[in-house]
């Protein structure tokens, strides 16, 4: 009688996925882009568990978050913080998103995004029924981001009024 191993065919269930997913396939090669590894300013050493891969990033645990904002001088504030190319502010009570998207931003990598979602049941007094819902919560950085494109925008349609050609 034979038996089928799911590991051991056709390299196994996430090459079979992505084979048929275009999306999967897409995200399977974000996740294995390499991260060219920092070094410290005061001693040239890399941070033993600096991650390798993007995935590698994703996957780090908040001790070591932690130990890298430690190993390279952004956790306490020294004479070193401020030569990296993308300094951090590292307060206590930070939660493990936001010191991940901290690391990636100091790292380099850009648009460290979270999809903060919150799942809630609205109450409506007409129906006498709860509805759940999911709303979306965004963090102070988007806030200002938006702040800025709309003051921009405004800036953009001032100068269009007082100056048609402007375009």
């Amino acid at each position: 009688m034979a038996t089928r191993h799911h590991h051991t065919t056709n390299g196994g269930i996430g090459n079979r996925r992505a084979g048929r997913n275009a999306g999967f396939q897409e995200k399977m090669r974000q996740m294995r882009l390499p991260l060219v590894p920092l070094v410290q300013m005061s001693t040239g050493a890399v941070h033993p568990e600096f991650p390798a891969t993007l995935l590698n990033f994703w996957l780090l645990t908040e001790a070591q978050l932690d130990d890298l904002a430690r190993f390279y001088h952004q956790k306490t504030p020294s004479p070193w913080s401020a030569s990296y190319p993308c300094p951090i502010t590292w307060k206590s009570g930070l939660t493990l998103e936001e010191k991940r998207r901290k690391i990636g931003k100091f790292i380099g990598l850009r648009y460290v995004e979270f999809d903060y979602t919150r799942d809630v049941v609205y109450y409506d007094p007409r129906t006498g029924c709860d509805t759940p819902i999911r709303i979306r919560i965004k963090t102070e950085e988007q806030i200002m981001e938006e702040a800025r494109q709309a003051r921009l925008a405004e800036d953009d349609e001032a100068m269009r009024r007082k100056m048609p050609w402007y375009s």
